[in-house]
Order: C-alpha cells, then sequence, then structure tokens
C-alpha cells in the first residue's frame, strides 16, 4: 500500500511538474491554503496540494529538535548509515535529570559496548575508518555535503565489489572524492586531492582509472570553464573578468584548440587575457600559482590563444 501512495505522488509531481498555461516550471507551493501556484502566471494549477511536512509548529530551533519525533536522516558518510543507536555521553536520562553515580559505571559499559558492536566484522572496520578519512579531506578542501556523499558510494561500491584489496584505504578514498568531484562539476586537481592525502598524485591517478573501468563510471572530461570561477574568486577578478574568459575559451574550442590541452593551463591563460583586456591585469606568476600549473605553461597557452584567435593585446 506504501508502494501504491509512493506512485500515486509521484505522478502527481510530474503531472503538475510545468505550468499548463504558460509551460513554466517556476512553480511555487503555498502550504496556508495547500495549492500549487504558477509565479510567472498566477495559475491555480492543484488546489488539493497535501503538505508533506510535520503536522506542529516550532519558532526556533530549540523547539524544532524537542518536537521532533524522529532521528538524523540516513547518509552513506556513516559505515551504518546512521542507522543504529547511539548512547549520548552527558549522563543524564530522558528527562533530563543526572543519571545516579550507582548508574554511571553500568552506562559507561553499555556505551563501551554500544561502540563496539556498532562494528561487527572487518568490512564495517574498513567502512569506519575509510568514512572518516573521507570526510577529514572533505573538510579540508571545503568541498560540500552532496559530494561527500557521492564519494562515499562510490567507495561502497568499490567495497562490495571486493576492488580495494592491494590498494591502500587512501588511495582508494582519494580516487572515490575525485570521482565525485568530477560528476558534480566542481573539478578538484590530482595534485589538489594528492595534498590533502598520504597517496602521491599518481597513485590516486592509477586507482580513480582503475574504479572508473571497474564501476563503468561514465565521466565526461573537466572542461577549462569549470575551473574559471575558482580561479578568478581566488584571483579577486570580476565577474566581467570571467566571462570574458569563458568566451575566449568558447572561441578555442569552437576552433579545436583545446584538445590535447590541460585544462588548468587553459583557464590560467584566458584569465591572463581577460585581466589583461579588461584592464585588472594578473602577473602570469600570480595565475600559474592560483592553477597549479608552471608559468612556462601559462606563457604557452598563451601564445596559443592570441596567434589562433587573432587577439589584440597591449604588452
Amino acid at each position: 500500500m506504501v508502494e501504491d501512495i509512493d506512485e500515486q505522488k509521484e505522478e502527481r509531481i510530474e503531472r503538475v511538474i510545468s505550468c499548463p498555461e504558460c509551460n513554466s516550471r517556476h512553480l511555487a507551493q503555498d502550504y496556508d491554503r495547500g495549492e500549487l501556484i504558477c509565479e510567472d502566471c498566477g495559475l491555480v494549477v492543484d488546489d488539493h496540494f497535501v503538505d508533506s511536512g510535520p503536522e506542529w509548529r516550532s519558532f526556533d530551533m530549540q523547539q524544532e529538535e524537542s518536537r521532533a519525533r524522529t532521528g538524523a536522516p540516513m547518509t552513506e558518510m556513516v559505515h551504518d548509515r546512521g542507522l543504529s543507536t547511539g548512547i549520548d555521553r552527558s549522563n543524564r536520562d530522558s528527562y533530563g535529570k543526572a543519571i545516579p553515580s550507582k548508574k554511571k559505571a553500568q552506562i559507561y559499559r553499555l556505551r563501551k559496548w554500544q561502540r563496539r558492536i556498532r562494528v561487527s566484522d572487518a568490512t564495517e572496520r574498513n567502512l569506519a575508518y575509510a568514512l572518516q578519512e573521507l570526510d577529514r579531506m572533505a573538510s579540508t578542501m571545503g568541498l560540500p555535503n552532496n559530494i561527500r556523499e557521492s564519494a562515499a558510494v562510490v567507495y561502497r561500491k568499490a567495497v562490495k565489489k571486493n576492488l580495494i584489496r592491494g590498494r591502500s584505504i587512501n588511495s582508494v578514498v582519494a580516487a572515490s572524492l575525485y570521482a565525485a568531484c568530477r560528476k558534480a562539476e566542481v573539478p578538484r586537481t590530482l595534485d589538489e586531492i594528492a595534498d590533502s592525502t598520504s597517496s602521491d598524485r599518481k597513485e590516486i591517478g592509477r586507482t580513480y582509472r582503475f574504479l572508473s573501468r571497474e564501476l563503468v563510471l561514465k565521466l565526461k572530461p573537466t572542461r577549462p570553464e569549470e575551473y574559471l570561477g575558482r580561479f578568478c574568486s581566488e584571483l579577486s577578478l570580476s565577474g566581467k573578468v570571467k566571462k570574458v574568459a569563458e568566451d575566449i575559451i568558447k572561441r578555442a574550442e569552437e576552433k579545436e584548440l583545446v584538445s590535447g590541452k590541460g585544462p588548468t593551463g587553459l583557464a590560467a591563460a584566458a584569465i591572463y587575457i581577460a585581466s589583461i583586456q579588461e584592464n585588472k591585469r594578473r602577473t602570469q606568476r600570480e595565475v600559474a600559482e592560483v592553477a597549479a600549473v608552471t608559468e612556462v605553461t601559462v606563457r604557452n597557452r598563451y601564445k596559443e590563444l592570441v596567434e589562433e584567435l587573432e587577439l589584440d593585446i597591449e604588452v
């Protein structure tokens, strides 16, 4: 019966995914009236929309936590997906009263055995350590939660297919994180991944290619445009410089100048040219340091783009 309700809900959402009057996809739900309204033309698309939220109200975070009757959502970042029970360390009961001293030793033993039984075999021990290392690496690199969850899924698939045998946990974790970054189009270079772990660049690249082949990860090659936003931000350049750099990369792609070239080097050269054109000049050394490439690479890509695209650059 639950499956039927879920199917009906999915069909209902698919049916009202766009406005039947103006075909707009900007739909907003009015929770007070239970209506689904088009933001562009104002049409009431559905007037019997079911509110799936809680039936109680909360006016601050403390009330929301105290009135909630469910635990934390499932997550791939914990080896047991967060489904096991945890015993709090606060030494207080469910009413908030302090636990008597005679009971503290018993609670301590329960807490200790709870930690032990959460990790039952070698596979779970491996997952517990690997996911903790993955979270540390992602925090060091400032990556969001969706990339961490995606990387954890890739690592779990590798464990399930027994692909980690003979390889270090750190290299497989780093390769999974690199694959998740490419999938989410939040590119990080192998050098940046290697800086946050003990594995070297070659080992991570080798492990990534192995996982990509065995798990059939259909990932597109990284494009120079994906690096422009981050590089411009680190160089304190405006959005106008980024737009000019995007136009340069687009013209280079049309003339097939990007094939066989490193995306970071092309992005760095495009930003260097755009900074000169917009009178926000940055030196080749500054751009090269941000892009983690050599000045020679920036200079070579710069010359190729200027000559092939016939750009007018004031030296």
